[in-house]
């Protein structure tokens, strides 16, 4: 089986490509044209194939600390955005440069948190990427680190990656990095194993308080949870090093192969497990958890003891059991003014109270999301 998804990674039509700083980045963190000049020579011969690729680059930090004179990434994240505000430039002006020796033209996409968390501004997304591939441009996308700020933040260009991977319905994602595979410790520890294969992600159990390289952000936790977004949208994820581009583009054994789990969920549910921003919370009791969970009911007043926040219908919220924990995301179908008539009290008699728009379920089975089936 993992033969025929490797094959299948070779001969993905749309694919997003992640490449981490530490790839575009020399030892002292400047911008390595040697190292960009491999990285796009490989992504344009899969181009000019016939293969659609979304590149996401970090690198716009570490392309503005050489101009600005500073010797490591800064720690504050007014610098930083000044790093990125100068480097953004540098590096798509690179990106433009080396793809054009290939006849091929970029187009730049920096995105927020914002940008994909409201369900219109997700499809003007979708729309802009897709646009751009019918047009024939490689889009280049990276997180716009000028304007996010901590509370509105992807974290890291992994995370980031994933989630355009759904965007667009990716074939394969592939994260580019300074490591050649994941291990099941920290590679220089001894009896550290390199995984080739994980047929599912959340039963892995690795090691990976390694974090990030002290150009980028990113650390092998952060990959995972990008193939953990990724293949639970029915999008193959392959791990590899940057070095290894080209074989890991042609389905080569390279790298760690992260198996999709599960079939392709449609973009509203994957907006509403990884992209959409909650704007309140509705707790369940048991009996309502049962349902939903066991049973897979609809969410019904009848089991709703409280609520928390200012939403209008249909808003994305979260779902909490009796003792806080995450039972999944859903769109509700009510303001939040219109709960506090209606907490315990059946569709029925809200209706023969209330009037007809009071017989519809809070939270219906097709627009809720279970914790089981994403990582909240």
């Amino acid at each position: 089986m993992s033969a025929a998804i490797r094959r299948s990674v070779g001969e993905a039509k749309r694919i997003v490509v992640k490449v981490g700083s530490s790839s575009l980045t020399d030892a002292y963190g400047r911008i390595d044209m040697a190292q960009m000049n491999a990285l796009v020579d490989a992504i344009a011969a899969a181009r000019a194939s016939g293969r659609e690729v979304v590149v996401v680059s970090s690198g716009a930090v570490a392309a503005g600390l050489d101009p600005l004179g500073m010797r490591a990434r800064p720690r504050d994240l007014a610098t930083r955005q000044a790093a990125a505000s100068v480097g953004q430039g540098i590096l798509l002006a690179r990106y433009t440069s080396l793809f054009a020796r290939h006849g091929m033209t970029v187009g730049q996409v920096l995105l927020t948190v914002e940008d994909i968390s409201r369900q219109s501004s997700y499809a003007n997304a979708l729309r802009t990427f897709t646009r751009l591939l019918e047009l024939g441009a490689v889009p280049v996308v990276n997180e716009n680190d000028t304007v996010a700020t901590n509370e509105l933040r992807f974290g890291d260009n992994d995370r980031l990656a994933a989630l355009v991977s759904h965007v667009v319905q990716a074939d394969a994602l592939f994260l580019l990095s300074d490591v050649d595979a994941l291990y099941s410790d920290h590679p220089g520890r001894p009896g550290a194993r390199m995984i080739t294969d994980v047929p599912e992600v959340d039963d892995l159990v690795v090691d990976t308080s390694r974090g990030g390289s002290s150009i980028g952000t990113g650390g092998m936790a952060t990959k995972l949870e990008a193939a953990r977004i990724a293949t639970h949208a029915g999008v193959t994820t392959v791990l590899a090093s940057a070095t290894s581009v080209a074989a890991a583009l042609a389905g080569d054994p390279v790298g760690t192969l992260f198996h999709p789990s599960g079939r392709r969920r449609s973009r509203k549910m994957l907006w509403l497990a990884y992209a959409s921003k909650v704007e309140g919370v509705l707790r369940l009791d048991a009996g309502a958890v049962d349902a939903v969970v066991e049973r897979g009911a609809s969410l019904l007043p009848a089991g709703v003891t409280g609520f928390e926040g200012t939403f209008h219908a249909g808003d994305p919220v979260r779902l909490d059991g009796p003792d806080g924990y995450l039972v999944g995301h859903g769109l509700v179908n009510y303001d939040a003014d219109d709960l506090p008539v209606m907490l315990g009290r059946s569709t029925r008699e809200l209706a023969r109270e209330r009037g007809e728009g009071f017989d519809r379920e809070l939270v219906h089975r097709d627009a809720l999301i279970l914790r089981k089936k994403f990582r909240g």
